[in-house]
């Protein structure tokens, strides 16, 4: 519900038609609207933080991380659209002590990235100058963009996008 109307426009009533539940029982699961935001929120960005520690763990070489970070990041939107578009979307309308671990989260997922992208400029595969936090938020946004697309059609062709992602990414728009 929150994924379809958003965080004001669902009411707990929407959400107990939707589960097939009384409205009242909502709240033997949930203090409140804002803790089952919160606990929607927590289940969209989990899985695709904990897939990007496996990522940044992996001994690869700089092209393979990067398009296993891309592919998973927006797979999580196809494995978990709702949710993730929840995130994404609607998390600004916790208060501020329930987007504590979420912020956590995602920050810890772009210092992967970040990471994955200075040890790849030190190296010598990347742009000297390079800004690797700007380069990895831009990356976030990329896949975030693009996230939006699969929530809205299931029959894109995950793999195609993906690719053409990563290569926007690996070499850019120049001849």
């Amino acid at each position: 519900m929150f994924a379809d109307k958003g965080f004001h426009g669902a009411s707990t009533r929407d959400i107990a038609e939707r589960l097939g539940i009384k409205q009242a029982s909502l709240y033997y699961y949930f203090d409140s609207k804002e803790e089952a935001l919160s606990e929607v929120c927590l289940l969209g960005i989990s899985d695709y933080v904990s897939r990007m520690d496996a990522i940044a763990a992996r001994d690869l070489v700089f092209e393979a991380k990067l398009l296993a970070a891309v592919t998973s990041h927006l797979t999580s939107y196809r494995e978990k659209n709702e949710a993730l578009k929840v995130y994404n979307d609607e998390r600004l309308y916790l208060p501020e002590d329930q987007r504590t671990e979420l912020k956590k989260r995602g920050s810890h997922y772009r210092v992967l990235l970040e990471d994955m992208l200075l040890a790849a400029r030190e190296e010598g595969q990347l742009q000297a100058g390079l800004d690797c936090h700007f380069a990895a938020q831009a990356v976030i946004a990329l896949c975030n963009g693009f996230g939006e697309l699969i929530v809205r059609d299931p029959d894109i062709d995950l793999f195609d996008l993906t690719q053409k992602c990563t290569d926007v990414l690996l070499k850019g728009f120049s001849a």
